[in-house]
């Protein structure tokens, strides 16, 4: 009886757990990008010293360590995950990119992506789309936004390519007038 009364407990404070959880941390399980996908990514967004990649969902943090070491850029890493933003931090040391780098632990739906000049994402589907808005709304018009396996729905990417095996989406930021403009000829097509 006291063994099921644990249990009891147990999976009702897990429950808990996962309500009162941040979305991205519900949402996102940790999956490392393998290293040449990481280069393709930032090759195909041309990632050069003038960058400040900011990678969402940064888990360990090789896609802003890379670009910092390989490609002369800075970079942002967001993770909701203290274990993930300790170990990106370690890395960053080891890699000798600790001064070019940082690492914030938040919901990257709360992070203000402004100050981007690059964009790297390996999240789900669902979550793309959700991001998509703030992506759009937030991040000056030409921005790259990379992603690694998912698409962004009906956002048709500028490029699709192969790395190592696996798909890396490309899209810029268009400017705000052309999203006016698409906005305005949707509510068209959608009134009586």
């Amino acid at each position: 009886m006291r063994v099921a009364r644990r249990l009891g407990w147990g999976w009702w404070l897990l429950c808990l757990a996962a309500l009162v959880a941040p979305a991205q941390a519900r949402d996102v399980p940790y999956v490392p990008t393998p290293e040449e996908v990481v280069r393709g990514m930032l090759e195909l967004a041309k990632i050069g010293p003038d960058d400040l990649v900011y990678d969402l969902g940064s888990g360990d943090g090789r896609i802003v360590i890379m670009a910092a070491k390989e490609f002369g850029a800075r970079g942002v890493g967001v993770d909701i995950d203290p274990d993930r933003i300790a170990e990106a931090n370690e890395n960053a040391r080891a890699a000798g990119v600790a001064d070019k780098v940082r690492f914030i632990q938040s919901d990257l739906f709360e992070v203000d992506l402004r100050p981007a000049t690059a964009v790297t994402l390996y999240l789900l589907p669902e979550v793309n789309l959700r991001l998509r808005p703030k992506l759009l709304e937030e991040l000056r018009p030409g921005t790259p936004v990379v992603s690694h396996r998912f698409d962004m729905g009906d956002w048709t990417p500028e490029a699709e390519r192969n790395f190592d095996g696996r798909t890396v989406y490309l899209w810029h930021v268009p400017p705000k007038t052309a999203l006016k403009r698409g906005t305005a000829r949707a509510e068209r097509a959608a009134a009586p």
